[in-house]
């Protein structure tokens, strides 16, 4: 965007402001966060409204199941058996809006165009990138990382950048909506652990990060059952991403003690929290609820639940309070 017309903007929005009496007079687009435009920020700060909008969630692109974390925590899960699905089907839709419709489309082509476009024009917008094969680099060290936690020291030397320089690029990757970082959770307890403050990183898109990985998503799923469980943690997370971004007052966090008793996902709103553990398997057994059985005592009384998602089709109980939920909930009512 043309910084020079900033000023503009503010003026117009001023004189119109009392006639339009809160309506919008502009819709500004782009790929990157405005907030970190910094003379957009200045010249319109208390004078515009920033909306995110993320790929395709697989609800979205089903058009069924709404806003599944609204309904983990309004209703209690009940047994029941969802019908057989293809997670990698769903997994496939969830992505930028063009290769999720155009099913003609050479996704191998379309996800390097726009990962080029997005160094050239808005990573170039958000911060000073003297060399963008150090950036195509940095993505692909990103992605072999995505759904650990993030060393930055490390993944800095292994990139051959200063310290500096890494954390320059990887915020202007955050601010073009790449990948994105998971906080910990570090609440007080009356436990007698210690909780690792470090986050995790995961990719906007789960098809992208297949990309930056050179790897097939039907390869992947077929031979790759390790790599396979990444990806699908990480489509779990850009799902919960995309719903818990219209919900105001959701903190979302992962929670790992220093004895590696963790839980992928947890969910906070007001007093109330929800774990979420995922699980490749159609199957599981009491010990994939052993680190909600942590949380739970970690959180006590402000434990509403804890789930397993997996790709199995029945929502079972496994204790109070724990339940296995089918993947497939996340966009079936």
């Amino acid at each position: 965007m043309a910084p020079e017309i900033y000023p503009y903007l503010k003026i117009e929005i001023d004189k119109h402001r009392e006639r339009a009496k809160g309506a919008s007079l502009f819709l500004l687009t782009g790929s990157a966060n405005l907030l970190t435009l910094h003379q957009l920020a200045e010249a319109l700060v208390g004078r515009m409204s920033v909306i995110s909008l993320y790929p395709f969630s697989a609800g979205e692109y089903t058009g069924r199941g709404g806003n599944f974390i609204h309904r983990l925590f309004e209703s209690k899960p009940v047994y029941r058996s969802y019908k057989p699905y293809k997670i990698i089907e769903y997994i496939k839709d969830a992505t930028f809006p063009e290769p999720a419709l155009n099913k003609e489309i050479n996704r191998e082509q379309w996800y390097g165009d726009y990962l080029n476009t997005l160094i050239q024009r808005d990573v170039q917008t958000v911060a000073d990138i003297r060399d963008p094969s150090r950036m195509i680099m940095l993505f692909s060290m990103m992605a072999m990382r995505a759904g650990g936690l993030v060393n930055n020291n490390q993944i800095a030397q292994e990139t051959g950048l200063e310290i500096k320089t890494y954390n320059r690029y990887k915020t202007a990757a955050i601010n073009t909506f790449l990948f994105f970082e998971l906080p910990a959770w570090t609440k007080p307890t009356r436990l007698n652990k210690r909780f690792t403050k470090t986050p995790k990183l995961y990719f906007t898109d789960t098809n992208l990060l297949a990309y930056l990985l050179k790897r097939d998503l039907n390869d992947i799923f077929n031979t790759d059952s390790v790599t396979m469980g990444r990806l699908f943690e990480n489509f779990v997370a850009c799902e919960i991403l995309k719903n818990a971004s219209s919900i105001i007052g959701l903190e979302v966090s992962h929670f790992r003690t220093s004895d590696q008793k963790e839980v992928d996902f947890v969910l906070e709103k007001g007093k109330e929290v929800i774990g979420i553990e995922v699980k490749l398997g159609s199957t599981l057994g009491t010990k994939d609820f052993s680190g909600l059985r942590v949380l739970k005592e970690a959180v006590g009384k402000r434990f509403t639940r804890g789930i397993v998602l997996y790709t199995g089709t029945d929502m079972l109980p496994f204790g109070e309070d724990l339940w296995a939920v089918p993947v497939s909930y996340l966009w079936e009512d």
